[in-house]
């Protein structure tokens, strides 16, 4: 699979809508993990990142503007003892409390599908790093309709493991703006993982489209000793 730049993805594509990337840092130290939400909406833009525990959730930025909670304030980041969850839903927590179970990452999926916001159906992405004994490995999940058809639910899942310093994945929820907004298609884009946790959170967020963007998080992770960074990014400042 040829590389692509992250910077061009970002900034060709208007609405790309949630990304999660994961990786590891090109001196091979680190595991580094993504994830940002855009807005078309009113209520998709007021939203903001808050750190919660070891993760985060959504937070409404102006709690008197909160139309429909369902699809949009939940915990996209969670920490269950070595492994990091990180979803663009509340799927975050059906694969916590399945690893909890010994359940597989996958297998935690298999009840959910794509989300209900019909016409677009977007789909369910998720993510997964485990950090265990100076090794590194992730997941990452797809679970998207039938080509717009809610009746199938198409379900993806791809694992990475020695994972390969300098290189990470790249999986968005839709492939451009639209109406209805076209599912992501194919295999989570290579992409390149700088060791500079603030170059690559300032990337991330200068490439996303400046309307459009809400809030970006970011975390690198020492796969020897476990300990993590964290930087957030919203738009919306008080």
């Amino acid at each position: 699979m040829k590389m692509v730049s992250l910077e061009q993805e970002l900034k060709s594509n208007s609405y790309p809508g949630r990304g999660i990337v994961i990786g590891r840092t090109a001196d091979g130290k680190k595991a580094a993990a993504g994830y940002f939400i855009m807005g078309r909406s009113e209520n998709s833009r007021n939203r903001i990142f808050v750190e919660e525990g070891e993760g985060i959730r959504t937070q409404a930025f102006d709690p008197s503007k909160l139309q429909d909670p369902s699809l949009i304030i939940y915990a996209p980041v969670r920490v269950l003892k070595n492994q990091t969850i990180v979803t663009n839903g509340d799927q975050t927590d059906t694969v916590y409390e399945g690893l909890e179970k010994g359940l597989t990452f996958e297998q935690s999926l298999r009840s959910r599908e794509f989300e209900p916001d019909a016409p677009n159906y977007t789909p369910r992405i998720s993510g997964v790093l485990q950090v265990e004994n100076g090794t590194f490995s992730y997941a990452m999940s797809i679970l998207k309709s039938n080509n717009g058809d809610p009746a199938q639910c198409n379900r993806y899942t791809f694992d990475y493991t020695n994972c390969v310093a300098g290189e990470g994945h790249f999986i968005h929820t839709y492939m451009h703006d639209g109406n209805p907004l076209p599912s992501f298609e194919g295999e989570p884009k290579l992409v390149e993982i700088p060791d500079d946790i603030d170059a690559f959170t300032s990337l991330l967020w200068n490439s996303l489209n400046e309307d459009n963007k809400v809030s970006l998080f970011v975390r690198y992770i020492d796969i020897e000793s476990g300990n993590y960074e964290t930087r957030i990014v919203n738009k919306n400042r008080k």
